[in-house]
């Protein structure tokens, strides 16, 4: 499974990819509010530090800016994916995105239907939002599962991009259905590395070698 990070934070990047732990970066306008920087700027330097795939995200609403807006974004590097939300001028944008070569993370995806005509339009990643869905009681990671058969009924090649990672549960699962990629915050992909009976074992070990009087350095 591939590890995107889900944020502008440029240290909180950099600290991860630096493990290896970073396959790819999203973004959205309010992951740009949070770093309170400039679009263009933070966007370079991410594309610049990370060899995967960052998505950057539009703003407009009607087809004809989206496409506008979205070249503009995709000159930044090569390795942008131009990010549009899951609405009939959004495919519109993407199929003109996807026809010129360019590729597409089709967000805000909350059902199946969705997923398949986003795959039709050329999306290359389909970003479905699992913790949106379990706030309104539902069960964010069955679309997670949905999405898999049909994809793989049909053979698509657009790439689940399961998106709205809040916990380490999230992720498990997500990977255990088969997504081809997880996107959450830093804390949640650093949190995949703690448990508490590792902390009292360690703390245990700790006692137990003091007890020794030795060194190993």
């Amino acid at each position: 499974m591939k590890f995107f990070v889900d944020t502008a934070d440029v240290a909180a990047i950099k600290e991860l990819n630096d493990l290896g732990m970073v396959d790819g970066v999203t973004t959205n306008p309010s992951l740009i509010l949070k770093s309170g920087r400039d679009i263009i700027e933070v966007t370079k330097e991410i594309c610049d530090m990370v060899k995967g795939p960052v998505s950057a995200e539009v703003v407009a609403t009607e087809a004809k800016a989206m496409i506008a807006e979205g070249l503009k974004l995709a000159k930044i590097a090569k390795n942008i994916a131009i990010k549009v939300p899951l609405t009939w001028d959004g495919l519109t944008a993407c199929k003109a995105f996807a026809s010129e070569g360019h590729k597409v993370n089709v967000t805000l995806c909350f059902s199946a239907a969705q997923a398949l005509i986003a795959a039709k339009a050329g999306a290359s990643f389909i970003s479905p939002f699992v913790g949106r869905l379990d706030d309104i009681h539902m069960d964010g990671t069955d679309l997670i599962e949905d999405i898999r058969i049909i994809y793989d009924n049909y053979d698509y090649k657009t790439e689940i991009l399961a998106a709205s990672i809040r916990t380490v549960n999230h992720a498990i699962i997500c990977a255990k259905i088969g997504a081809d990629v997880i996107t959450a915050p830093p804390s949640v992909i650093k949190a995949m590395a703690t448990h508490p009976l590792t902390d009292k074992g360690l703390e245990q070990f700790l006692k137990d070698w003091a007890k020794t009087g030795q060194q190993i350095l």
